[in-house]
């Protein structure tokens, strides 16, 4: 099932309306770039581990 992680869930300051979906592995990486380039996060484990308890299933769009 693919995964997807929202900005919005997660108050700040610049008020980030970001939402990155796909399988696990990339919305892993992608959100961990994110969170480094754009919010100033040290990259490592923990925030891996963040990240990944925080994704959500994506549910499927009906056409």
């Amino acid at each position: 099932m693919r995964k997807k992680i929202d900005c919005r869930d997660y108050p700040s300051e610049m008020n980030c309306t970001l939402v990155i979906s796909g399988e696990e592995e990339e919305v892993l990486r992608a959100a961990s770039e994110h969170a480094i380039s754009v919010h100033g996060h040290t990259d490592g484990p923990e925030l891996r581990e963040q990240i990944k308890s925080s994704m959500k299933d994506e549910l499927p769009q009906h056409a």
